[in-house]
């Protein structure tokens, strides 16, 4: 009895992550059959939606929406903006929450607690109360229309976060291995690049996958500071440039969506151990 109710406990267990992971993975399918189907065969509503119907004069799977994708629209420069885009905000991100992360971990007294809370919730503030700030700071440093005016941009949002959260992952840290390299002749600064910042490999990898992909997936702020089509970042240049009225270009909508979030989920995959990591060490010791 007891072999039958741990074998219904694992059959109902394993259920429940199958189905979950099919429900993560359906997006992608649906985003890999719309990339590559014939028009006939994707606006066609007598056909499976799920699988490729080719006809005589309609071949499906078909190449010509990535086609369109690259020789009719400026896809390649808008990948190449983003990438641009996003290890600059990375770089930023880490010069300004690692250290600010660090100094704020070792802060002792009530201060700390509240200036912890008070970083974070600079997360939380809506980005729309942000337009005219951020909007005169741009026209000022002369970086209008510019996708510069983004990489000054997003730090605004990706800073508070990651440091909070390289916070909370120092304070996992013992205070006595810094003591130990003092002892040893080390100076602060040696403590901190020698010993402390080896040991917090996975929150700053947490801070570079969470600041390059939400500078990559964002759209309010590219909308409002960017209008030349050429330096547009990838997420506003395939919704405005293939999105006409109510003309959808579906299959080259779904191919850019795709090449640009498979290398994501892959880089995710490799590095999860670390990333779930950093992000668990920050949040319980935080």
């Amino acid at each position: 009895m007891r072999r039958f109710e741990a074998f219904l406990k694992r059959t109902g267990l394993y259920t429940v992550v199958v189905a979950l992971a099919l429900f993560a993975a359906f997006p992608f399918y649906w985003m890999l059959m719309t990339t590559f189907k014939g028009n006939k065969d994707l606006y066609n509503p007598d056909v499976n939606p799920y699988a490729f119907n080719p006809s005589p004069d309609h071949p499906s799977p078909t190449m010509e929406h990535v086609d369109y994708l690259f020789n009719n629209t400026l896809f390649a420069q808008w990948l190449l903006n983003t990438f641009i885009i996003g290890v600059c905000v990375v770089i930023i991100t880490l010069l300004l929450a690692v250290p600010a992360g660090y100094a704020l971990s070792r802060l002792v007294g009530r201060g700390s607690d509240t200036m912890s809370i008070g970083i974070f919730l600079t997360y939380l503030v809506p980005p729309s109360l942000l337009f005219i700030p951020l909007s005169a700071v741009v026209s000022r440093l002369g970086l209008s229309d510019t996708y510069w005016a983004l990489v000054v941009v997003y730090p605004t949002f990706t800073v508070p976060f990651c440091t909070w959260l390289m916070m909370g992952f120092f304070r996992s840290i013992p205070k006595g291995i810094e003591e130990a390299a003092l002892v040893d002749g080390q100076t602060r600064l040696g403590a901190f690049t020698k010993v402390v910042l080896p040991l917090s490999i996975s929150g700053m990898l947490t801070v570079i996958v969470f600041a390059f992909t939400l500078s990559m997936q964002e759209y309010v702020y590219a909308l409002t500071f960017v209008s030349s089509i050429a330096l547009k970042p990838m997420t506003l240049g395939v919704s405005t440039d293939l999105i006409r009225g109510d003309i959808f270009f579906w299959g080259s909508l779904m191919a850019g969506a795709l090449i640009a979030s498979v290398p994501v989920a892959i880089i995710y995959n490799m590095f999860l151990d670390r990333f779930l990591l950093g992000i668990t060490g920050g949040a319980i010791k935080g």
